[in-house]
This record gives C-alpha cells, structure tokens and sequence, in this order.
C-alpha cells in the first residue's frame, strides 16, 4: 500500500461505516461498494477525494475520502476523515406508497403476482429492473 492510501473495507471499518472489517470485506465481494463508479475488491486502495457510493440496508451513501486511514480510531477523527455527501431522505408523506397483502391472505395466485410485479415496475419476463 502506498503512502497517501488504504484498503477500502480496512478504511469503510475504520470511518464506522461498518462495525466489522469481515462486514466491510463481505460487501465489497457481493457489489454493494463503488469506488469512482466502478466496483471495488475488498483490497483496492482509496485515496483522498476517491467517491465511495456504499449500499447499506438498500440505500446508497455518498462518502468522499478525505482522508485514507485503515486502523479504527475514535468518533471525531473518523468523521474527519469521511464526507458524507448522502441526500437527506424523503420525508414519510414523500415517499412511494407500497401496497401490502392483507395478514393471512396466502399466497398470492398467478395473477395477483403478475399484478404485484407490474406495480414493481417489474416487466414480463420477471427481470428485476434494480439488478445492473
């Protein structure tokens, strides 16, 4: 590792993105890190001013590095070393109404999944829009 770097998950583990560095690691292998917009292994240095978009709980966070540190260190320096260029959420009465089955309904027939699946956004075929 050069001077003026750090690992991603070592660095994501160390600005509290993550409580553990196996946590950081294992979302770097499934996709859910970009670094510059490209997928990040788990050992791909970050350098000041590298923009991290970090899928957590199915939202994307915003960081820029500010500061490419990779041992854990206390609340404020962690901060330091992050910008978290995040847009704030929509407030509840914003955001998109998600219809829900009725408690003990069973599972839907052919046709209400079909249904479903168009509310989704999903087409025909059953290809999930979301994956890329």
């Amino acid at each position: 590792m050069t001077e003026g770097s750090a690992r991603v998950d070592a660095w994501l583990w160390a600005v509290r993105v993550y409580k553990t560095r196996s946590a950081a690691t294992t979302a770097c292998r499934a996709g859910h890190v970009r670094v510059n917009g490209e997928r990040a292994k788990a050992a791909q240095p970050v350098r000041p001013g590298d923009e991290l978009r970090v899928r957590i709980a199915g939202f994307d966070r915003i960081l820029v590095v500010k500061e490419p540190i990779s041992k854990r260190v206390g609340a404020v320096p962690a901060a330091a070393a992050v910008d978290d260029r995040t847009p704030p959420p929509l407030p509840r009465e914003e955001r998109a109404f998600v219809p829900m089955r009725d408690r003990g309904a069973g599972r839907p027939t052919k046709r209400e999944r079909r249904d479903i699946d168009r509310l989704r956004g999903r087409d025909a075929e059953g290809a999930d829009p979301y994956d890329s």
